[in-house]
């Protein structure tokens, strides 16, 4: 039978949304994805994610959104956490933090096809967020999905390549896949371990492809001349859907892994201003 499965890399601000919305029905008619997975971490505003856009990035076509360590950023959403299972927060944070960092998602009950997902956060970086060891936890996580199902994906929110790559070798035959999130730069390493687990170091990001991380780009060179952050200015130019395609067999080991960037046609003024 085996499983398709895309996944979309991090949206970021408006350009993001507006990418997804532009180029996921021309990927969805190209790839036939079964299932489809986003990054929205930097969705609302380039930092965080809203409680409406996480709704209306759901109506666009994506069975599961992801976050990392901006997931409490916006006060809308994480007084909604708990009701919304189709967004997942990092799940290793401390127990008593609001939502869900891990689901297994039913795709078709009578033939038992079901997908797990998990959000780790890494360690190195992140100062607004304070996370549990990611490797510790790790197996049993695992674990837990393959008596559920033989697919499972984990999306690895980090900043330092080391910590990305020690947790690949460590999941490398206990899941279908471990896409790498957060730096927003599509790395070219797309690879398939010899126990069958699919990774990339990032899956790269959804939004202006002519900018710095997404964002603006006088901004962002501002804000390193002066130390004062300034995220108010959307970067526009070339809004560009990127991401990743997995191939799974019926064992759930990844058969192929492929880099996905679609440019969307160029965005008319009051797309900017919605």
């Amino acid at each position: 039978m085996g499983l398709r499965v895309l996944y979309i890399a991090e949206l970021v601000g408006k350009a993001g949304i507006y990418a997804l919305k532009k180029c996921l029905p021309m990927v969805k008619a190209e790839k036939k994805p079964d299932f489809v997975i986003a990054c929205a971490d930097g969705a609302t505003g380039g930092n965080g994610l809203g409680r409406n856009h996480a709704a209306y990035i759901r109506k666009l076509g994506v069975q599961v959104i992801t976050t990392g360590e901006c997931c409490f950023y916006k006060k809308d959403l994480t007084e909604n956490l708990d009701k919304i299972p189709y967004v997942l927060r990092p799940d290793n944070l401390n127990r008593g933090a609001p939502g869900i960092g891990e689901h297994i998602y039913t795709l078709d009950k009578q033939k038992n096809l079901k997908v797990a997902v998990a959000v780790l956060l890494g360690q190195s970086g992140f100062t607004r967020i304070h996370s549990n060891n990611p490797y510790g936890p790790l197996q049993a996580l695992l674990e837990r999905f393959r008596q559920e199902t033989p697919y499972s994906i984990i999306d690895f929110h980090a900043q330092a390549t080391g910590e990305k790559q020690i947790l690949f070798t460590m999941a490398d035959g206990l899941c279908s896949a471990v896409i790498g999130s957060h730096t927003r730069v599509q790395t070219a390493d797309e690879r398939i371990l010899p126990g069958g687990t699919g990774v990339i170091t990032d899956a790269g990001r959804t939004g202006s492809a002519e900018s710095i991380w997404g964002s603006n780009r006088e901004s962002r060179i501002q804000e390193y001349l002066t130390g004062i952050p300034d995220w108010t200015r959307e970067a526009w130019d070339k809004p560009e859907l990127q991401g990743v395609l997995l191939e799974l067999g019926d064992d759930g080991k990844a058969q192929s892994i492929e880099r996905v960037k679609v440019t969307a046609p160029p965005a008319p003024s009051q797309e900017t201003q919605d």
